[in-house]
């Protein structure tokens, strides 16, 4: 008996520490579309209301309503999980590089239909979806279903309201395919220094070291609409760095900055000190500080036209659409910035000490 508490013991403190690693999934490129709480990364399209129920992203049926919800953000080529119920007698369809004006069935959109018959009583279905060059390919529960529509390189994730019944998802996740790595983890070609600053930058166990002050280290390539992804690791309390993209080649923190700073006030990671990790500073704060120091943690950043958005350990934590007038410097504090530009890395004052690895990219077809 004694052994058996033991042994139950153990695993319920192995399943703990399962559940309290946020990285996890984060470090195979996984991110959440829902969070489960929140439509944060959501818009709603018709005349439908969609909201959280119980943890899943639920709409339910209204006489006349008809509609889908679509991510902020747009995707090109990636696998996408997701656990949705169908209710009694209704239909609904998941839509993947989907456009925002027209029906699917105009606008490129890949889709696969789901649908349960009267007197059923539902369950959660398994969906997954490949989306890869001019393939689109899924399956239901492990088998495969008919891909309809089609045509579009990139676009948003989609659940559409076909019908009665009640349409509900739990869960839902992305993975990015064919990430180009742009930093070989051994030395530094394919990235330039801005001269005549105080920062080192170096390359320790595989990643790109960043110590004393402020400099900047930019790719030679520039790119305009992206999925980046990379592991930081920030060694010291609370220190400032910045991932910056879309800037004008050589020349030092223009373009966006993705701000790299993990630190809150009164313990509630809700309030970011100078827009948090994850943030688009000076434009918008992160919505949570899901990093900590002295931990690598995952970012991954999509940008694609004036829309950008990041997530944090697969957390979305911003997402911004920049209306502004057009920064005639390049400055995304001030104005939309509309690349192309380079992605550079941030040194930002003496205390500086962070390393940045596994830095991929996926770069987005020209419209």
């Amino acid at each position: 008996m004694t052994r058996m508490r033991s042994l139950c013991a153990r695993a319920l403190l192995l399943a703990m520490a399962v559940a309290v690693m946020p990285g996890a999934v984060a470090q195979e490129g996984w991110i959440d579309l829902f969070d489960g709480e929140t439509l944060f990364g959501w818009q709603q399209l018709g005349n439908l209301e969609w909201q959280v129920e119980n943890g899943a992203m639920a709409c339910k049926h209204v006489r006349g309503a008809a509609g889908w919800i679509a991510t902020t953000s747009v995707f090109a080529d990636f696998e996408l999980s997701a656990k949705i119920r169908v209710g009694d007698g209704g239909s609904t369809a998941v839509a993947v590089r989907a456009g925002l004006d027209g029906h699917p069935s105009e606008n490129g959109a890949s889709w696969i239909t789901l649908s349960e018959p009267e007197r059923s009583k539902p369950a959660f279905r398994d969906v997954a979806i490949t989306a890869k060059g001019d393939s689109v390919t899924a399956t239901v529960d492990g088998q495969s279903v008919e891909i309809q529509g089609g045509g579009a390189a990139c676009g948003h994730v989609g659940v559409l309201y076909h019908c009665s019944g009640k349409i509900e998802v739990q869960e839902m996740k992305l993975r990015p395919l064919d990430m180009t790595p742009i930093f070989n983890g051994k030395d530094l070609e394919g990235w330039n220094v801005i001269p005549d600053h105080a920062s080192v930058f170096s390359v320790v166990d595989g990643a790109i070291n960043i110590k004393n002050g402020n400099g900047q280290i930019e790719t030679a390539n520039v790119y305009r609409d992206f999925v980046l992804q990379m592991s930081i690791f920030s060694n010291g309390d609370h220190l400032n760095s910045g991932v910056f993209f879309r800037g004008p080649v050589g020349e030092f923190w223009r373009g966006y900055e993705s701000q790299v700073r993990n630190e809150w006030r009164q313990d509630d990671r809700t309030k970011p000190v100078d827009f948090g990790t994850g943030g688009i500073y000076g434009d918008q704060e992160a919505r949570k500080v899901m990093s900590s120091d002295r931990e690598w943690f995952e970012k991954t950043l999509v940008c694609h036209g004036n829309h950008m958005a990041v997530w944090i350990n697969g957390h979305q934590v911003s997402d911004w659409l920049d209306m502004r007038l057009v920064s005639e410097s390049w400055n995304g504090k001030e104005g939309y910035v509309p690349g192309p530009g380079t992605i550079h890395l941030q040194g930002h004052d003496p205390t500086t000490d962070l390393s940045f690895k596994d830095i991929r990219i996926q770069t987005y077809p020209t419209e």
